[in-house]
């Protein structure tokens, strides 16, 4: 039952001190955005994150925004003693040790799935994360397994842990495409994906020299994901402790993430803070010509939206984590 009454789901979803002065719905079909640091952006509604309200049916799977991290997450894991016990868990007993990329990020930032993806997000946005890193690179040899195994079959031609050619990357997105095997993408923006796949490879180079690293971070978070099967120990490590730097690093000043509801007609910006989506500011279209009430009625949609999809997500994560470590 994920019916909360609207004073109970206000208190748990809106954030009482957002990093947003100002927020108008332009006639213009734009969005006006003023933060509290004075500095002031416009962006297009057709270039954002459209989505639609929870209404009658629940969501079956995590539900994914690429929102910035809340100050107090942010906090939180700059505290240096609580970021070098998380790490401790890593890199303590045979049990604890990092089986896969997803359990090293989890145990050391914690928060479910939104906030190993919004992590990863982040620290290829700033580079502190390379998928051709040093560490990332396959080394060069002429042994090969006798007889030789899938794996080998589909990796032995890449230069990195992780497809970094888009001809590569594409190749290996359709084959688990084929194969049922794109869960860890199943919960990754469609943008993200499309961009991948209608991007080339010197379309690619292109997106590099020109700085565009929010691009650049997409796509690379898609490669990242495809080949997180095929990383090992030394990898991981290094992706983990990418990460950490990045968040250590965290600027309060990144740009928010802001999200349509087009059945409402409301643009939503929200951070994401422990424990899931954390509501920042709310503005409807032609809002001069609603009612107190019609705003009213909207805005409880919206955090019983919020509230329900932090209540699916964090018992799918529940679901997984007990599959993962039976």
């Amino acid at each position: 039952m994920f019916f909360l009454s609207s004073v109970a789901v206000q208190s748990q979803v809106i954030s009482r001190s957002s990093f947003i002065k100002d927020m108008q719905w332009g006639v213009d079909y734009r969005i006006h955005l003023t933060l509290f640091n004075d500095s002031s952006y416009t962006i297009n509604v057709e270039d954002m994150i459209h989505s639609r309200v929870v209404t009658d049916s629940l969501p079956n799977d995590f539900v994914y925004y690429p929102v910035m991290l809340a100050r107090d997450f942010v906090d939180k894991l700059k505290d240096s003693k609580n970021l070098e016990m998380n790490t401790s868990i890593t890199s303590g007993n045979n049990s604890s040790k990092p089986l896969t990329l997803w359990s090293a990020l989890h145990y050391s930032i914690g928060g479910g799935w939104v906030h190993f993806v919004n992590c990863l997000l982040y620290s290829l946005e700033t580079r502190y994360l390379s998928l051709t890193a040093p560490l990332m690179e396959r080394p060069k040899t002429s042994w090969k397994p006798h007889p030789a195994t899938k794996t080998y079959k589909r990796t032995r031609k890449w230069k990195y842990y992780v497809p970094v050619d888009q001809k590569q990357a594409q190749k290996e997105y359709a084959r688990k495409s084929k194969e049922n095997l794109l869960t860890d993408l199943h919960d990754v923006p469609v943008d993200f994906i499309k961009l991948f796949l209608q991007t080339n490879n010197r379309e690619y180079q292109q997106i590099i020299i020109s700085h565009d690293s929010r691009k650049q971070a997409r796509i690379d978070l898609v490669k990242l994901l495809l080949g997180s099967n095929y990383l090992s120990e030394p990898q991981i490590s290094y992706i983990k402790t990418m990460v950490q730097k990045a968040i250590l690093q965290y600027s309060y000043n990144q740009l928010p993430t802001v999200i349509v509801f087009d059945d409402l007609e409301a643009a939503v910006v929200m951070s994401l803070n422990e424990a899931g989506y954390n509501l920042e500011k709310i503005v409807f279209r032609n809002e001069q010509h609603l009612s107190q009430d019609e705003k009213i009625e909207r805005q409880e949609k919206i955090e019983l939206t919020i509230h329900t999809i932090n209540r699916v997500n964090q018992k799918i994560l529940e679901e997984r984590l007990k599959k993962y470590y039976q």
